[in-house]
């Protein structure tokens, strides 16, 4: 696949407001049960599982420091059931026992009896580029019952947060960029624009010199597999939720044997490229406006010619705001993607569009600043930057500026109000990128895996619906299992819905896998 363009935002921030292992009848087949001095975990002492050829005993027989965590640029330290580590990993796969890389983790051991317990269950919550160990603390309680048999882990995938995060620009950098239009309609916009997309790239270079080719999702798959053999698992017990669907897609299709029980909930579609996404979200990010309007009681084609127009009257003239800032094009637009991950925010983008309607574009601003993690005092997170270095590396596809100039008119047809961005951003995004791109799309197939559950919702914005069985099937005929739920969002679990929770619980806690194609009502 290619990447998941810049609107594909953590799950967390959207999802969360508001015979299956090898032996389906055992305890899981995972780790040895025991618990290290911290009461999380398994014990350090215990050997690590499985084979792993090639890879020297510096890192397969490395133990996990586990202390209290530190706090970190974006919040304070978790609660005091959360334990830190850090792992070394191979900085360049094809070279094992080169250099080395350190990856953040975060662990909060299993709530239940030892003698219960399945093993570790690794989240990876999406982006790319989100931080896990920043993530799993403040969602804990959405998955407090896994949590009675596994222990919960996460991790800050290579280039994100403490595992060497990449920071391509400043803040005062960042703000200034706030005002390149990102859907030029003139020439000289257009050069502003590339030449902002390059300039972007220059400094995820100088940030991340070497490490810029090194940090896949194949990279990160075989992070996933170490990280698995050092807590002691013999199989890899994953719940992947957006991005993350595409890396544990990654994960089984190089490790069919390893694979224990896999959640993927809100599902990149493995058969799309880079203009393909790009579609799928426009058409994906459109159906849910409409159904936002129609909500409302608004007729949804009448609605979404208003919503053009303001964005259209914005691009002329930039609406004011309390704080000072301008409210250009590209943060309205942005203003209103933030508020259709989750229904319940609903309300706070009827509001933030009747005062931009009135001339003030000061909630939609916030809006925008929600998603771009930006807090009062002007700082941002970095979030983006790993999420552009992760997916450039990624993807091989480079559309040129005339091949999307070309493209324009279907992507307008698609959506009228996210259309020219989206079709746009498949030039810019990757523009004279200092790296080339690895594949058009992952390979995910996984013959003689242990069936993997893949969860879609009907409306989700940011990964359609679609991309859920397209990942079944290319799983494979045995492996790739699909749960639908009826519901609006991004994600279906933990997203107001018992019937897909139950399902989900079942399969990883009880190893019980449903039907294929069963389906959960709204």
């Amino acid at each position: 696949m290619a990447r998941i363009a810049r609107w594909t935002a953590l799950v967390a921030a959207a999802l969360l407001v508001a015979g299956c292992s090898g032996s389906a009848g055992d305890d899981g087949g995972s780790g040895d049960g025991g618990r290290d001095g911290d009461g999380n975990g398994p014990s350090a002492s215990a050997p690590p599982s499985g084979a792993m050829p090639g890879l020297p005993a510096s890192l397969t027989s490395q133990k996990l420091d586990w202390k209290t965590c530190k706090a970190t640029e974006t919040g304070p330290a978790p609660g005091g059931e959360w334990r830190c580590a850090t792992l070394k990993a191979p900085l360049d796969w094809a070279e094992p026992k080169g250099e080395t890389i350190g990856l953040a983790l975060i662990r909060g051991g299993s709530s239940g009896s030892p003698k219960d317990r399945i093993g570790s269950l690794l989240f990876n919550f999406g982006g790319p580029g989100g931080s896990g160990v920043d993530y799993l603390p403040p969602y804990g309680p959405t998955f407090a019952k896994l949590q009675e048999r596994y222990d919960l882990v996460s991790w800050d995938p290579r280039g994100v947060a403490a595992s060497e995060g990449v920071r391509c620009r400043s803040d005062k950098e960042i703000q200034a960029a706030e005002s390149v239009d990102t859907t030029p309609d003139t020439s000289a916009e257009e050069a502003s624009f590339l030449a902002d997309a390059a300039d972007f790239g220059k400094g995820c270079q100088k940030s991340a010199g070497k490490l810029l080719g090194h940090v896949s999702t194949t990279d990160t798959a075989r992070d996933m597999d170490l990280m698995r053999h050092v807590l002691g698992d013999r199989e890899m017990h994953y719940f992947g939720i957006s991005y993350g669907t595409e890396l544990g897609g990654v994960y089984a299709h190089l490790f069919p044997q390893k694979v224990g029980r896999l959640v993927l909930d809100a599902v990149v579609d493995p058969s799309a490229g880079t203009v393909g996404h790009a579609e799928n979200q426009a058409r994906g990010f459109q159906r849910a406006l409409e159904d936002y309007l129609e909500s409302t009681g608004q007729d949804p084609e009448e609605g979404t010619r208003k919503i053009a127009a303001l964005l259209k009257r914005i691009d002329s003239e930039p609406l004011p705001t309390s704080d000072g800032r301008d409210l250009t094009q590209q943060l309205a637009l942005t203003g209103i993607i933030y508020p259709l991950y989750s229904k319940s925010s609903w309300p706070a983008l009827t509001g933030a569009l009747e005062a931009a309607e009135e001339g003030d574009g000061t909630e939609l601003l916030a809006q925008a600043d929600s998603y771009n993690d930006r807090d009062a005092s002007g700082r941002y997170g970095t979030t983006t930057h790993s999420q552009r270095v992760i997916s450039c590396l990624d993807d091989k596809e480079r559309p040129t500026p005339a091949e999307a100039k070309k493209r324009l008119s279907e992507f307008r047809r698609i959506s009228p109000v996210f259309g020219d961005s989206m079709g746009w951003d498949t030039a810019g995004w990757c523009h004279e990128w200092p790296v080339a791109g690895q594949h058009e799309t992952p390979e995910v197939s996984a013959p003689g895996a242990d069936p993997v559950l893949v969860v879609g919702n009907t409306g989700d914005p940011a990964t359609p619906y679609e991309g859920a069985r397209k990942m079944a099937d290319e799983l494979g005929k045995g492996v790739g299992v699909q749960l639908t739920w009826k519901g609006e969002g991004h994600g279906a679990y933990g997203n107001g819905s018992d019937c897909v929770d139950s399902t989900v619980d079942d399969y990883l806690l009880d190893g019980s896998v449903p039907k294929d194609g069963k389906v959960c009502g709204s």
